[in-house]
């Protein structure tokens, strides 16, 4: 059983930064694919950024390519979400989510473990 929590999320004006960590505990990190999805309300969850299990390998929404990246330390069982040039659609909670495969993953239904979330507000 893994345990994932999310921190750093906040309120920050478009076109600022954030950075997210995803801690987990209680199985083997590095032989998880890790992702992060988000959710704005009335909306469905939406991918957005997944890697993965040696950290070499990463993949984008659309959406954030550019803007926002992945990367994981699995000598701390941490993975991590840098967020630049923020914008006010950008503004959902974030979740960090663990699946115990070998591809890199963009649907969520296939993953087996989720954070709680980290909410993350952009003004314009």
């Amino acid at each position: 059983q893994v345990q994932l929590v999310e921190s750093g999320g906040g309120l920050v004006k478009a076109g600022g930064s954030l950075r997210l960590s995803c801690a987990a505990s209680g199985g083997t990190f590095s032989t998880y694919v890790m992702g992060w999805f988000r959710q704005a309300p009335g909306k469905d969850r939406e991918f957005v950024a997944t890697i993965n299990r040696s950290g070499d390998s990463t993949y984008y929404a659309d959406s954030v390519k550019g803007r926002f990246t992945v990367s994981r330390d699995n000598a701390k069982n941490q993975m991590y979400l840098q967020m630049n040039s923020l914008k006010p659609e950008d503004t959902a909670v974030y979740y960090c989510a663990a699946d115990y495969t070998i591809a890199l993953q963009t649907r969520a239904p296939r993953y087996d473990y989720w954070g709680q979330g980290t909410q993350v507000t952009v003004s314009s």
